[in-house]
């Protein structure tokens, strides 16, 4: 649904409504999965601001993605009373955070790569994380060293309760092949896929809704951006790029999908509170398309 469209439907919808019809006689009664918000949109300003103004846009869920010099997160190098610190932090601001980004290396020695990956799956642990994100890679040649990495991270996150998801992300995750080949190769239960349709297109140039039919029923959880065309802005508003939400919803719906839909992007702007008011507006974009999912 596009932003011309999504329009469309509301001011339709506000009439039909007036009159006590139906306004989507042809959609279904909705769904309600639990949408969340990840600080990205925030990195100009502290991480305590990212958590007031996440929680002021209406949103009870974070995510630990995008890492600036003050914050590693769950990085290799947190230490015990940083991450103490951060977990009271995020309690403190009326927050709960699910998801916690892995980096991981691929271009040192096996051994070492796995270890620094397992102390970020034990970092997610103190921080009582649900998610671990993962990447893939971008160069061919990693790829053997990132599946034998990422097996590894599947088994020590599942002995902690921790669930290893992989986003589209170029390269080795960039789109429904690349995914399905990851998935054969790490081989592991605890491996599962959160999808970004904003980053198909991104990448790739491909349609989402295709790529995503042939690995929905892997889908744990959604990465919500919106991007018009191949290598185009991603920070942009919800409707406003070539991501047929109402048609990814459904196609996740049909599979079982239960969410959750966390916010990537959205328009910075000048404030931490002008960027929490577009945060805010693509809540509300998402809300209104599951109503009718």
């Amino acid at each position: 649904m596009n932003r011309r469209k999504f329009l469309q439907h509301t001011i339709l919808g506000g009439t039909a409504t007036t009159l006590g019809l139906s306004p989507w006689p042809a959609l279904g009664a909705g769904v309600r999965w639990p949408i969340g918000c990840f600080n990205r949109p925030w990195t100009t300003w502290s991480f305590d601001d990212a958590l007031k103004q996440i929680k002021a846009a209406g949103y009870q869920t974070t995510g630990l993605l995008t890492r600036t010099r003050d914050e590693p997160f769950i990085g290799a190098d947190a230490t015990p009373e940083y991450l103490a610190r951060l977990k009271q932090r995020i309690a403190g601001s009326g927050l709960k955070a699910n998801m916690g980004a892995l980096r991981s290396r691929h271009n040192i020695p096996l051994g070492e790569s796995i270890k620094e990956v397992r102390r970020q799956v034990e970092n997610a642990g103190a921080l009582a994380l649900t998610y671990l994100l993962t990447f893939g890679v971008d160069k061919p040649e990693e790829y053997g060293h990132y599946y034998k990495v990422m097996s590894d991270a599947a088994a020590y996150a599942q002995e902690r309760r921790i669930k290893l998801v992989m986003k589209p992300h170029g390269g080795g995750s960039g789109a429904s092949d690349e995914i399905v080949a990851a998935m054969k190769a790490v081989r592991h239960q605890n491996f599962k896929i959160w999808y970004d349709a904003g980053n198909i297109i991104y990448y790739t140039g491909k349609d989402p809704v295709e790529e995503l039919k042939p690995i929905a029923q892997h889908v744990t959880g959604f990465c919500a951006k919106d991007c018009a065309a191949l290598k185009s802005d991603v920070m942009i508003q919800f409707g406003t790029g070539k991501v047929d939400f109402a048609a990814v919803f459904g196609t996740l719906n049909a599979a079982g999908f239960d969410g959750p839909i966390m916010v990537e992007c959205c328009k910075v702007g000048a404030t931490a509170e002008e960027t929490m008011a577009n945060a805010r507006a693509n809540l509300s974009f998402l809300e209104n398309v599951l109503a009718h999912v």
